[in-house]
């Protein structure tokens, strides 16, 4: 017994703790870089910091996401962290009550012992974050940020990336790929004057991006695949002779957090997985 316990307590030292998994994250995607308007960070730290880190990533911290994390740890797996990239508080939280979905996400992950974790605007800016990830699914070469944000001796980190396909593909054929590599229920574009015309210069950024449209439209990209459009932004990048691709939010969100769940693993947490119950928050017919 005495050995058990001695050799489960060296396992649990050589496990990356919460803490040094965080302060790794944050070397990388430093939460100063986040937007004034944004809440990177801990949401809900209930003590867990010296514990072996048990990360469950998801896009968006739900209360559906919760409860497959409680179940988790209710079959005997290590989950103590949610790690999100959309915060679970947004703006002043005035009050924290039963019945509303932030009161009952702080209520289980202080009862649960469930950190809760955000990376938003900071890691959309650095490479392999949201918009590298894309960038890299589409195999973009010589990718630069559409917005930097950073001197330019770091001149990597920016919002969005835009870089040139390795051969030119028929407006047709590229609308296919992001088909088939991230999966969207539906996928719009800007009216073209024709599907067969050859496309190699891409911009991409992930989440709702069509605000960038200025900068964009500046890179000469001929195509520019991002989220959440409106009806004027599809007129304007018509245009601009710019084909805007909207993939949704989920689709182009969604393969960042599955490059986290490899990043944390690559840290040495002891359990990393994606969520199954992230949710894209729309349905078509």
């Amino acid at each position: 017994m005495y050995q058990k316990q001695r050799n489960e307590s060296q396992m649990n030292k050589d496990q990356m703790k919460i803490a040094d998994l965080i302060a790794t994250f944050e070397s990388w995607a430093q939460p100063s870089w986040q937007e004034k308007w944004d809440n990177c960070g801990w949401q809900v730290e209930p003590g867990i910091l010296s514990e072996p880190a048990g990360v469950l990533v998801c896009l968006t911290p739900t209360l559906a996401v919760m409860q497959e994390a409680i179940a988790l740890k209710a079959q005997g797996v290590p989950v103590n962290l949610i790690f999100a990239h959309h915060p679970l508080i947004f703006g002043g939280l005035s009050a924290v009550v039963a019945g509303d979905s932030v009161g009952d996400m702080v209520r289980n992950a202080i009862a649960h012992r469930i950190g809760i974790y955000s990376a938003h605007t900071n890691f959309d800016q650095v490479n392999d974050g949201t918009a590298d990830v894309l960038a890299q699914l589409l195999n973009l070469q010589a990718t630069v940020p559409i917005e930097p944000t950073a001197p330019q001796q770091d001149s990597a980190r920016g919002y969005g990336r835009v870089g040139n396909l390795p051969a030119a593909l028929p407006l047709k054929q590229l609308l296919e790929k992001i088909q088939a590599v991230l999966d969207p229920p539906q996928l719009l574009y800007s009216p073209a004057a024709d599907l067969q015309q050859p496309i190699q210069r891409v911009a991409v950024l992930g989440g709702s991006g069509a605000g960038y449209l200025p900068s964009v439209s500046k890179t000469g990209a001929q195509a520019y695949l991002t989220a959440d459009c409106k009806f004027h932004q599809f007129q304007a990048s018509r245009d601009q002779n710019l084909v805007l691709i909207d993939a949704g939010h989920y689709a182009t969100e969604r393969p960042a957090c599955d490059r986290l769940v490899s990043w944390c693993q690559q840290q040495g947490a002891h359990w990393a997985q994606l969520s199954q119950q992230d949710e894209d928050f729309r349905q078509f017919l």
